[in-house]
């Protein structure tokens, strides 16, 4: 019993292990179709999007009031900030959006030109952007690579034992029937 609980838990972890991996791939490159992962860092969308969820976006053609876009920059220092559009405006031709995060008071103060949108919200994964993140760190990849190779290692050493201890019955059983 408590072997299969083990196996149980063993696998889980290393299949929310797999999961954490394919999704800082996919993050970190682009997917075909034009779908991003990006991590929510803040509680601007709370209780819509939690803090430290997973985004999928993809690009659309429009967007439209109520639409949750992400936009803006895209680098290490600067995130960029996923809101719902709370306006439209047209200014000499170029569409401009008047974003806001749901749990914000006010609108915010800069109009997002439309080609800094970087695509429409389609769902969003609770609280495991947080374990992407970390993983995005030396610390936490290290702990990717590393912990999974420590249980993996564990395992086989385990089974050679158990087989040199099996060969070892197996001789003296041999030598006593001689």
């Amino acid at each position: 019993m408590k072997r299969k609980v083990f196996k149980i838990v063993y696998y889980l972890f290393l299949g929310f292990i797999g999961l954490i991996a394919l999704f800082l791939i996919f993050s970190a490159f682009p997917i075909p179709g034009n779908f991003k992962i990006m991590t929510v860092l803040s509680g601007s969308m709370e209780p819509t999007i939690k803090t430290g969820s997973i985004v999928v976006i993809k690009p659309a053609k429009e967007y439209k009031i109520g639409d949750i876009i992400t936009f803006g920059p895209y680098s290490k220092k600067k995130p960029p900030i996923t809101h719902r559009i709370y306006d439209i405006e047209v200014v000499e031709g170029k569409v401009f959006y008047i974003t806001k995060g749901d749990a914000n008071n006010a609108p915010d103060s800069r109009k997002v030109p439309k080609d800094e949108v970087l695509g429409k919200v389609l769902f969003d994964l609770p609280y495991l952007g947080y374990a992407v993140e970390a993983a995005k760190k030396p610390w936490g990849f290290m702990t990717i690579i590393i912990v999974p190779a420590v249980v993996i290692i564990y395992e086989e050493i385990r089974k050679i034992v158990k087989e040199v201890k099996k060969l070892k019955e197996k001789r003296s059983q041999n030598h006593e029937l001689s």
